[in-house]
């Protein structure tokens, strides 16, 4: 099996999920799941073990999964969590000075997404940016080598959608995806740039920023909601 039907699996499970063609609560059985999706029971076998690290699936109490109740109020609480604890880290390592060999992992991430934006957004770019994306993230964290912000960020990312990993595309309309994910690979790059100059106050504040943008790349206004009182909480954030 290939990565890429894996990673395809995995996209395309979370999106349903957070559209709510997957309703919480449902169980998750392999064949009809591959059917929907088109491909083989083995990669949606192997993706929903990785989705339930997610946070988006749980473990049925006799076999396989279900999907996870949640509202939108735990994934804000959760990204503004993750906003605050990811600034801690990246400041922690502009205090000490980015090492060249960090930043140049980072700016080979930049490369990698530079090249994924120069054009249209197509399908297969979903699993792309979001391998770049968590591995600049993880880079950071891992420099700023802290046991403590890492297990933080570990527990928190458990929340849906919470992890850098964690991205849906809104295909109906990728345009507005398309000019959201440019703006978020900005901030890649003046983060990347405040680290290697040491403003650590500098990065901290855009890393805070940037998980605004996470927010909007997942179309809140579209989650399946559990309560009145969430709807409210996320149809004045679109405001």
């Amino acid at each position: 099996m290939h990565n890429s039907q894996l990673s395809r699996a995995i996209v395309r499970l979370r999106e349903m999920i957070l559209r709510g063609t997957l309703a919480p609560g449902q169980r998750l059985a392999e064949a009809p799941l591959a059917d929907m999706l088109g491909m083989s029971r083995t990669p949606v076998r192997q993706a929903l073990p990785l989705l339930a690290q997610e946070g988006l699936v749980a473990e049925h109490e006799t076999r396989g999964y279900v999907v996870r109740a949640f509202t939108a109020a735990d994934i804000l609480d959760a990204i503004d969590i993750r906003a605050v604890l990811e600034g801690m880290a990246v400041r922690r390592v502009a205090e000490r000075g980015a090492p060249k060999g960090l930043v140049r992992e980072l700016r080979a991430c930049l490369e990698d997404g530079d090249a994924i934006l120069r054009r249209f957004l197509e399908h297969s770019d979903e699993a792309r940016y979001a391998e770049m994306n968590t591995r600049f993230h993880g880079l950071i964290l891992q420099a700023a080598a802290s046991p403590i912000l890492n297990a933080a960020l570990e527990r928190n990312s458990r929340i849906p959608f919470a992890a850098p990993q964690a991205l849906a595309f809104d295909k109906s309309n990728l345009g507005q995806m398309y000019d959201l994910l440019r703006y978020a690979h900005q901030q890649h790059h003046r983060i990347v740039d405040a680290l290697e100059e040491g403003q650590s106050a500098r990065a901290e504040a855009l890393m805070r920023e940037h998980a605004n943008i996470v927010k909007e790349s997942i179309n809140m206004a579209n989650l399946r909601l559990t309560s009145a009182e969430t709807a409210g909480r996320v149809v004045a954030l679109q405001r």
